[in-house]
């Protein structure tokens, strides 16, 4: 869950392709995408990070990812695990099914989106608004965007 969190929050104005592409060296800046240990992360490692061409050298991004983690750590220990946090938004606790028959159907955000998001910034999230939210949503498997028909339809959740 963290490493989707770390990839949506970069891609924030950017090409998914473009995170993608740079996924192994967000892992290896990012202590193997361990939240506790980015939690740790000082200026010293920003000014480091900031050096490294393998990720986006975007200090406010950077910045928040270690911030990010601190906040994520902080719902762990609230909520029990970070699934369960984003499940109390979900109705009934269940992942979102959704029957779209064309690739234009699919939202770029939704009010659960929103809420998430809008519930995520009161906490000091950064770089999840409502589109990342929603990407993040259905990378994570919470919303099931595959159209009618799709093989990995009902594969997916």
């Amino acid at each position: 869950m963290f490493e989707f969190l770390v990839l949506e929050s970069a891609q924030a104005g950017l090409s998914w392709i473009t995170i993608l592409k740079r996924r192994e060296a967000y892992c290896e800046a990012f202590a193997g995408y361990d939240a506790e240990k980015v939690a740790q992360m000082t200026e010293q490692d920003v000014e480091r990070l900031m050096t490294n061409s393998g990720i986006i050298r975007n200090r406010s991004k950077i910045q928040a990812t270690i911030s990010n983690a601190r906040q994520f750590l902080a719902l762990q220990q609230e909520f029990g695990s970070f699934c369960d946090y984003l499940r109390t938004f979900l109705p009934e606790g269940k992942p979102v099914m959704n029957h779209w028959t064309a690739l234009s159907e699919i939202p770029a955000s939704t009010p659960l989106s929103d809420a998430i998001s809008k519930d995520m910034k009161k906490r000091g999230f950064k770089f999840f608004g409502t589109t990342i939210c929603y990407a993040h949503l259905q990378a994570v498997g919470y919303v099931n965007d595959h159209l009618e028909g799709c093989p990995y339809k009902h594969n997916s959740i």
